[in-house]
């Protein structure tokens, strides 16, 4: 495995990790969730698994996630897809030739979304576990501590991550601004959603109604949860993912 920290100038270092032997024909950028990081149990089953399908897998850490060297005021909407496209870029000088494609989960899945509408994006296929359809809503009810943080500092700290999240005022403000459930915009790319029917982050109900009015092909888990925890949940996301993305027969 490599890792490393991709040089921005102008702006803050982004940390990746990246399974690339070379020569591969796919390569896929995992965007993870929310306070969460590229060290995630989702992560890492890729990470080991989809090489041994021929494909090239790369993930890195949004700002103020797993070791980004930035706080919260840097978590912005555009920084995240900025650092998409960097590492999509990157990607791209390791792999001239080879076919760019997406897996985001949940608040990454959201951010891939945006991605494709508002950035020149290269690949041509996105995998959407969990997907975080209504993130424009997320902190929307907040507890009274976190309000009374936010009214008197302009901020609060979410401790139930990977690492202490500062939640900006301004955060919320551009999650309410990029509502994909009402604006999204399909470009061409092939998408594919999969979700829990037990989803206690994102509804269920919210996901599905997001494919239908999109047309996108959505994979139920029946039980699952948001994580897709449940026994054989994950072998049906790497599953999918490897067809999905048109992987090689397993060799080892």
């Amino acid at each position: 495995m490599i890792n490393g920290e991709l040089k921005c100038p102008g702006s803050y270092d982004v940390p990746y990790s990246a399974e690339i032997k070379g020569g591969e024909k796919t390569a896929v950028i995992v965007v993870h969730g929310f306070a969460s990081s590229k060290e995630s149990p989702t992560v890492k089953m890729l990470m080991e698994n989809l090489p041994k399908h021929g494909i090239a897998v790369i993930a890195f850490d949004f700002p103020a996630h797993g070791v980004s060297p930035v706080n919260g005021d840097f978590l912005t909407v555009e920084n995240c897809t900025a650092d998409l496209a960097d590492m999509e870029k990157h990607v791209r000088e390791l792999l001239p030739e080879a076919e760019i494609g997406y897996f985001g989960s949940s608040f990454g899945a959201y951010i891939t979304l945006i991605y494709l509408m508002e950035r020149d994006a290269e690949g041509t296929k996105a995998f959407l576990r969990s997907a975080a359809v209504n993130m424009s809503e997320y902190f929307l009810e907040l507890t009274a501590e976190e309000r009374a943080a936010l009214d008197e500092h302009g901020y609060f700290m979410l401790d139930d991550s990977v690492r202490p999240v500062k939640i900006t005022a301004g955060f919320i403000e551009d999650l309410k601004d990029h509502d994909i459930m009402e604006g999204f915009e399909r470009k061409g790319q092939e998408l594919l959603m999969i979700h829990g029917s037990e989803d206690e982050d994102i509804a269920y109900d919210r996901a599905k109604a997001f494919a239908e009015k999109y047309d996108i092909d959505l994979v139920t888990i029946d039980g699952g949860d948001h994580r897709l925890s449940i026994p054989g949940a994950p072998e049906r996301v790497l599953s999918e993912a490897v067809g999905f993305f048109g992987g090689d027969q397993e060799t080892r």
